[in-house]
């Protein structure tokens, strides 16, 4: 997959971005200011260099939120979704939320990331229905 083309980009399509393969890594994030940021118990991000990342319409509706003295996240300003982290201590690439690339990453994720404070009502939901299709409510088998 080395120097392959991935798209990705906000829920309302007004931010697109373009990444070249390889990625760097792929790990869960399990921090409170990820959860809080995507609304979500953990945050798949995936980390790619600067020059492998682009963004390729609608730069004027990318917000960058500074969450920290030290880090930053993007997000699109008209329907809010969050796509991208950044810091000082990883001068050198961005980190990209996985759910808003379209395809297949070139790697599974490999870690879990801040486990320690992850939230308990992620584990043991396995045994729960399993419902899908059309309508999302339909039980599969």
């Amino acid at each position: 997959m080395t120097d392959e083309r991935r798209e990705g980009g906000c829920l309302c399509g007004a931010v697109r971005f373009e990444i070249t393969l390889p990625s760097k890594w792929c790990a869960h994030c399990h921090c409170g200011m990820c959860r809080r940021a995507h609304g979500a118990g953990f945050v798949t991000w995936f980390g790619m260099r600067n020059d492998r990342f682009r963004i390729t319409r609608g730069e004027e509706h990318l917000v960058r939120f500074d969450s920290s003295a030290a880090a930053w996240r993007g997000f699109c300003g008209r329907c809010g979704s969050t796509m991208l982290f950044g810091g000082e201590r990883w001068p050198d690439e961005v980190h990209v939320a996985l759910a808003s690339l379209e395809g297949e990453l070139d790697r599974a994720p490999t870690a879990n990331v801040y486990w320690d404070v992850r939230v308990p009502w992620i584990e043991g939901f396995e045994h729960l229905p399993k419902l899908g299709g059309e309508s999302g409510n339909e039980p599969l088998t």
